[in-house]
């Protein structure tokens, strides 16, 4: 059966606009995996640790037949091999891949929790969100519009197209 599933990408470190272009490359490669279409990039400052440089964020949406911890499984595979290390909470990172959304599901596993658990809390997702599913909605959230217009004051800029 094949899962609709939101993506998030981001990377700070180590030409970042790249990491997530090719990580948008290597996720439609993976096995199972097809990218149906990728919003475009956006800069947004970190969150968190603010010590760090600003962020190249974008979001995918996959078509998968894995189930949700295969395909986490599948993506902190693809981090590793492009060099993250997990230092410590909100370090910079050459590529950060989170499952934002999984069907309509609302699941919550150690180290997995669907939806993603500040999603709507952050520009940076719901802006690239809102840019390829304007109806979405967040189970047990709301719509993604109304979420976005929360985060209205956020710093973030779009890019272009880079993703697209």
């Amino acid at each position: 059966m094949e899962h609709k599933v939101f993506i998030g990408l981001g990377s700070n470190l180590e030409n970042p606009r790249a990491q997530v272009l090719q990580a948008i490359h290597e996720l439609n490669i993976l096995s199972q995996v097809r990218v149906v279409q990728c919003s475009a990039l956006y800069r947004s400052a970190p969150v968190g640790y603010l010590d760090q440089p600003d962020f190249i964020n974008a979001v995918a949406e996959l078509s998968t037949t894995l189930a949700p911890r295969a395909l986490l499984d599948a993506l902190l595979a693809l981090e590793h091999r492009c060099g993250r290390k997990r230092e410590f909470l909100n370090s910079p990172r050459t590529l950060d891949l989170d499952v934002l959304l999984y069907d309509d599901l609302q699941h919550h596993e150690h180290g997995l929790t669907v939806p993603h658990p500040q999603m709507h809390l952050r520009a940076f997702v719901l802006q690239p969100l809102l840019e390829i599913a304007p109806n979405c909605e967040i189970p047990g959230i709301g719509n993604v519009a109304e979420m976005a217009a929360k985060c209205a004051g956020q710093d973030l800029e779009r890019l272009g197209n880079g993703a697209k």
